[in-house]
């Protein structure tokens, strides 16, 4: 092998029985994410009626803070910002995996109809039920349901889609049709419901981090959890399916059950996400293409995906609520950022076609 290849292959580390490729860049971008992430998240922790200066928050946080800022902030205000990081983690890993198995930067939870299947669920929960939704909504119960129906949306989408294997188009195309008829079953639930619920469901489908509680955190947060778990276990695996099916198994990957297995995770992780916040768009759709862009990786990376996607999240909600006199829901902000961007990939997308 001559110098100039040697050059251009990244050093092997092995450790043990493991060994993987060492990506200077990428470790150090995964780095400089995680700590804009930690830092907005404290900057979103301090906002409010009662300011509190980011050493303040950082202090508290470590246990070494006032009585006056830990109550604020442990019991008011943390569960909003962890909320923004977890769902955003979620979103951000769920996108680069969807993306890296349709091999398509429009693929995501979004497109796919995961999100728009869990919302018609949590609304039905809602409008149906009428005074039942009164005691449930703001307990697991809406959660839960919310990921039953982003489980179920994902499970039809995957089984339509497979014809002797899973084609990229094809899978956006049916996510696309599933998610029309999600959104026009959500709209009919909100047209003939009680106007007091249909005010309650509306508020949660703009995608929003008001109001969250320690219930919805600890449920999000252990599902994401578990399934981040499990996506690292799989990702030695994932990799090479990035390269095709043939080559895939020609190393000895058994790509169906790992590719079913890593959609799975994905579509819990969107359900997850929504049960927490409601459908906040775009964040999966832009989160893995940014880290790609960011890491100057071929595919989208997982980890540095969920740390942009936790800062493009909890970014959001800072602007949401700082930047203009009303609060906003978090969700217009990440659609007025998601909203172009998916433009510009449509229209890089038709450039490349021609």
């Amino acid at each position: 092998m001559s110098t100039d290849v040697k050059a251009k292959v990244a050093p092997g580390v092995r450790a043990g029985r493991v060994s993987f490729v060492w990506r200077p860049w990428l470790a150090l971008v995964t780095l400089a994410l995680a700590a804009a992430a930690f830092l907005v998240f404290c900057l979103s922790i301090g906002i409010g009626d009662f300011p509190i200066p980011l050493p303040r928050v950082i202090a508290t946080l470590l246990g070494r803070g006032e009585r006056v800022d830990a109550f604020v902030i442990m019991d008011l205000r943390l569960p909003r910002a962890l909320a923004g990081l977890v769902v955003g983690v979620a979103l951000g890993v769920a996108g680069a995996i969807t993306q890296s198995v349709a091999r398509n930067p429009l693929a995501s939870p979004d497109v796919l109809g995961i999100t728009a299947g869990a919302s018609a669920v949590a609304v039905f929960l809602v409008t149906v039920t009428g005074g039942l939704a009164a005691t449930i909504a703001g307990t697991v119960g809406l959660s839960a349901a919310a990921l039953a129906g982003g489980l179920g949306t994902g499970l039809l989408v995957y089984f339509l889609a497979w014809r002797r294997g899973l084609d990229g188009l094809r899978l956006i195309l049916i996510g696309i049709a599933v998610s029309a008829v999600m959104h026009a079953i959500t709209t009919w639930l909100l047209v003939t419901a009680d106007i007091r619920d249909v005010a309650r469901a509306q508020a949660w489908l703009v995608g929003s981090l008001d109001g969250r509680s320690w219930d919805e955190v600890r449920v999000a947060l252990g599902c994401s959890a578990v399934l981040l778990v499990v996506v690292a276990a799989g990702a030695f695996q994932f990799r090479p399916l990035h390269f095709g099916d043939d080559i895939a198994a020609g190393l000895g990957v058994r790509f169906a059950w790992v590719r079913a297995v890593m959609l799975l995770c994905a579509v819990l992780l969107a359900g997850a996400a929504v049960s927490a916040a409601g459908p906040v768009p775009f964040v999966a759709l832009v989160a893995p293409q940014a880290a790609m862009r960011l890491a100057r990786y071929p595919t989208p990376p997982l980890v540095a995906s969920g740390l942009v996607g936790a800062l493009l999240l909890t970014g959001s909600d800072v602007v949401a609520r700082t930047a203009l006199p009303v609060t906003l829901p978090v969700g217009v902000v990440t659609a007025a950022i998601g909203g172009p961007f998916l433009v510009y990939l449509l229209v890089r997308a038709n450039l490349r076609g021609r």
